[in-house]
């Protein structure tokens, strides 16, 4: 197989160095995805809340299912551009292997319970250096993915930049309740960025976020269309989103005719049960209103992933905020996935408040042993609360949720829990 002149060593380099194997048949990039297929953090997301907890019911999305589908959408987007695109052929083109290693990770660091648990581990979190979904993914990917020895995977520079979707750090905008790293990730956005600095004009937060390579261009398009469109799928098949309510909904917005029509179009197909169809064709839709355009900002002397942008059809992208909307104001905002986000915020804040006491806050070699002996270790280890608490939060993000309901029912339930309990 020929190499593919769209990337360079800049682009397969990685922090630390690479063993090479002999008759190695991989490329960098599918090195890096099947690392990510292959571990404990990417099977856990098969039982974390894409839009309604996990288990509910055997048809439902988790966040591992919705990985696999943002996946096949970035390697159709990236088939797409080869096919169209004026600027790639099959010898210099977007490599699909690496668009979906950073669509496979991309939710790795969500905490159970969606981004209700987000939320609140932010909160939880505040006093030593917040929560942020994106953040923890770098985390697992550079730190902790192989937990053995506080291992990542020493991931490629491009997959790096593909999954970053924020580079703005904590301590640029304290205020901001997510959308930023880690303050001790600034090593790891350095690498990415290969060791040059932000230009004045990318100030930190929504400009400076808003920087992105191609690779995660279409990670984050691809993301947008699976949600977009299969959390209003959920929402039909569980009886949130039904004709009545979507015509009700409607008749309370002002919506341009070009919305309104695209609401009948959900309407009719709920009408003739043919949701599924309807929806998956419209995701063939979404790809094909992708366009590579020219680009140049600092790293494009450097890079190709940074010489391009992708242009988004403005009519697909409105029909997707459109679905956002729906999907928000008809089903997450609804009772009882309200009453849900209350639940999971006792949950993890009764958990997080019994491990604040007993490994944060003092810290005594002796005395209840709530978390596994390895962690433990760590945290006797740790030089401060702030690095005492991310292992705690770390712990705590891992859960699935069926976890953390089990966790919190063995600490604070009487009546749950024996020595013979699976642990």
């Amino acid at each position: 197989m020929p190499a593919n002149r769209f990337y360079t060593s800049f682009d397969f380099e990685t922090l630390d160095p690479r063993p090479v194997h002999v008759g190695e048949y991989r490329s960098p990039f599918q090195i890096d995805r099947d690392r990510i297929i292959h571990s404990s953090a990417f099977r856990r997301l098969q039982n974390k809340t894409q839009v309604f907890l996990s288990g509910e019911y055997d048809f439902y999305r988790t966040r591992l299912t919705h990985s696999i589908e943002v996946a096949q959408i970035g390697r159709s987007i990236c088939g797409w551009l080869t096919q169209q695109s004026q600027y790639l052929d099959d010898e210099c083109c977007i490599d699909s292997d690496l668009v979906e290693s950073a669509c496979l990770s991309h939710d790795l660091g969500h905490p159970p319970f969606g981004h209700a648990g987000e939320r609140t581990l932010h909160v939880l979190m505040a006093p030593y250096g917040g929560f942020e979904g994106n953040a923890q993914t770098l985390r697992i990917l550079t730190q902790t993915l192989f937990s053995e020895g506080r291992s990542g995977m020493n991931p490629t520079r491009a997959l790096l930049d593909g999954v970053l979707k924020y580079k703005t750090l904590h301590t640029e905008t304290p205020q901001a309740k997510n959308h930023y790293l880690y303050d001790e990730q600034e090593r790891w956005l350095d690498f990415t960025l290969g060791g040059q600095a932000f230009p004045v004009e990318l100030t930190p937060g929504r400009e400076r976020n808003a920087f992105r390579s191609i690779e995660c261009q279409i990670m984050d398009w691809a993301d947008d269309t699976a949600y977009s469109l299969n959390d209003i799928a959920d929402g039909i098949h569980a009886g949130f989103i039904n004709v009545q309510r979507m015509e009700r909904w409607a008749g309370d917005q002002e919506l341009s005719e070009t919305d309104q029509a695209d609401v009948e179009f959900l309407c009719k197909a709920v009408r003739e049960n043919r949701v599924e169809g309807r929806l998956n064709r419209l995701i063939g839709e979404c790809i094909r209103a992708t366009k590579l355009v020219p680009a140049a900002n600092f790293l494009s002397q450097s890079t190709r992933r940074h010489q391009f942008a992708l242009e988004i059809d403005p009519v697909m992208r409105r029909r997707a905020d459109l679905h956002k909307k729906i999907a928000l104001e008809l089903v997450f905002l609804s009772p009882q996935l309200q009453q849900l986000d209350h639940k999971a915020d006792f949950i993890l804040t009764r958990l997080f408040g019994v491990l604040k006491d007993r490994y944060i806050d003092s810290i005594q070699p002796r005395g209840l042993h709530l978390l596994p002996a390895s962690i433990e270790k760590e945290i006797h280890a740790a030089p401060d609360a702030s690095a005492r608490a991310r292992l705690v939060c770390d712990w705590i993000a891992n859960m699935t949720d069926h976890f953390a309901f089990r966790t919190y029912r063995r600490l604070f339930d009487a009546d749950f829990g024996s020595i013979t309990d699976f642990v």
